[in-house]
């Protein structure tokens, strides 16, 4: 199974990402970096690690491992987790990088105080685009669960089988992908539940 860790920083991403992607979406990349790095401020991921790692992460999936070139997806991921983790609204995404890619992050934004499995379960109703995002996500956040205490990594591993590895078909190399991953991980199937 293939990881995508490489990209730490806008610096290190900037390269590969102009040897794959014409150079109008590399400066709307710049922008959203910048942009998510603003309202993200010193967010740490549960890991400790800072929250960009996991954004970069998401892109580089998309980019090196999928190969998504869509302006407008990438800067969504970039930008997925601003609404729901931030004080930034969908308004602002909208004026900074237009209605399309503030609609597609809002398709991954939890709403506030929503169930977490109702909102997972409605992705099978969004557009392929916000569909890729999320997949794009949950790689990232899926990729190194063993940094994770082990109830988590059980609970995320049912909730990622359940709700987003059927989403996976959407795309072929998010669906082999996603079966690596689960084959990687299905010795948590036999842990107990405690």
């Amino acid at each position: 199974m293939q990881t995508f860790t490489s990209w730490t920083s806008w610096e290190q991403a900037e390269g590969p990402v102009g040897k794959l992607l014409p150079p109008e979406t590399v400066g709307a990349l710049r922008d959203a970096v910048a942009f998510a790095r603003r309202w993200h401020g010193a967010q740490q991921r549960p890991t400790g690690r800072p929250y960009l790692d996991h954004l970069l992460e998401a892109l580089e999936v998309a980019v090196a491992g999928a190969g998504v070139d869509e302006r407008d997806v990438l800067v969504a991921i970039v930008l997925h987790d601003v609404l729901e983790d931030t004080a930034c609204t969908e308004a602002e995404i909208a004026n900074r990088f237009g209605p399309r890619v503030a609609a597609l992050v809002r398709w991954v934004s939890r709403p506030r105080g929503g169930v977490k499995a109702d909102y997972l379960a409605a992705l099978v109703k969004a557009p392929p685009q916000a569909v890729l995002v999320k997949l794009a996500d949950r790689a990232s956040n899926v990729q190194e669960l063993q940094r994770m205490p082990w109830r988590f990594q059980r609970s995320y591993y049912f909730e990622t089988v359940a709700y987003i590895l059927p989403l996976a078909g959407v795309h072929p190399w998010f669906a082999t992908w996603f079966a690596q991953w689960r084959e990687h991980w299905r010795r948590v199937e036999r842990w107990p539940a405690r």
